[in-house]
């Protein structure tokens, strides 16, 4: 898969990285930010510079999840920050700027400036994969963020359930239209087995995934059980990839990041025009 892109005016801080990979759901609670953090340690495993960009300005969870939370970016040469760097990956993310109970009561442009200006200011370096954790939804913030990043492909995750899977269907629609390639789809809950007596079950359906890839010809890039461990993992601040790198979901999740890496290879990439907005350091 290749695809070219023009760079007009892009933030120096986004120059060195080769790919902008964003992750994102149709709807949320559907395992969207636990697989962009499994996916960017599982790219680090397999010997990449990575970035994680928690582009959730409603909802930020990668602090909690990397086992960073209340660190705060350092400020400097005035308004740039350098991002916290937790597990061997670099990460920013508006839940490092605000308290933890501050609701972010911003309408579509706020929310859009400053996820303009957190990405275009963080110092990321050199970086062979920055992963952006997106909001949840197909909406005007959704589309204005997907266009003013220079993306080289999205990841859809998606549960097997209907209703997810109509949300999953707006989200592909929704990147086409603006012209970013989509790399996958990643399944989460897909298979329940019952830690008592080994019992499998497809609690919220079968075969959802792979049905949106047939229609849409992408292919599925892997299936998560429904297991708590993934959960108590995040919510830990060690996520699955890095608590049990040789466990069986970690295995998956470095399956991913290879098929990831295996549509990207080659890409012929040049980032687009993304706005530069100043920091300003109190």
């Amino acid at each position: 898969m290749s695809t070219t892109k023009v760079q007009q005016n892009i933030s120096p801080n986004l120059r060195q990285i080769t790919h902008v990979v964003v992750v994102a759901s149709g709807k949320g609670g559907v395992g969207k930010s636990t697989t962009a953090v499994n996916l960017a340690l599982a790219l680090h495993r397999q010997g990449a510079k990575v970035g994680l960009f928690d582009a959730d300005i409603y909802g930020p969870s990668q602090p909690l999840m990397l086992g960073v939370a209340g660190k705060r970016p350092q400020i400097i040469n005035g308004n740039q920050m350098e991002p916290i760097t937790a597990h061997g990956i670099k990460c920013n993310s508006v839940g490092f700027l605000v308290d933890d109970n501050q609701a972010m009561v911003w309408r579509g442009p706020m929310v859009v400036g400053a996820f303009n200006q957190i990405l275009n200011d963080t110092v990321w370096g050199q970086l062979d994969y920055l992963i952006i954790d997106m909001p949840p939804g197909t909406g005007d913030i959704q589309l204005s963020l997907a266009q003013s990043v220079p993306v080289t492909g999205a990841v859809i995750v998606t549960t097997p359930q209907d209703v997810a899977l109509l949300d999953a269907k707006r989200g592909i629609e929704m990147f086409r239209k603006v012209q970013v390639p989509i790399l996958g789809v990643v399944e989460n809950m897909g298979l329940h087995i019952c830690s008592k007596c080994g019992h499998s079950e497809h609690i919220f359906g079968e075969g959802g995934a792979e049905r949106i890839a047939k229609t849409y010809g992408v292919e599925v890039l892997g299936t998560l059980p429904l297991d708590s461990k993934i959960r108590e993992q995040c919510d830990a601040g060690n996520p699955a990839v890095a608590a049990e790198p040789q466990g069986a979901i970690a295995k998956i999740y470095l399956h991913i990041a290879s098929r990831v890496r295996a549509q990207l290879e080659g890409a012929n990439y040049q980032p687009p025009a993304a706005p530069s907005i100043s920091v300003a350091d109190d």
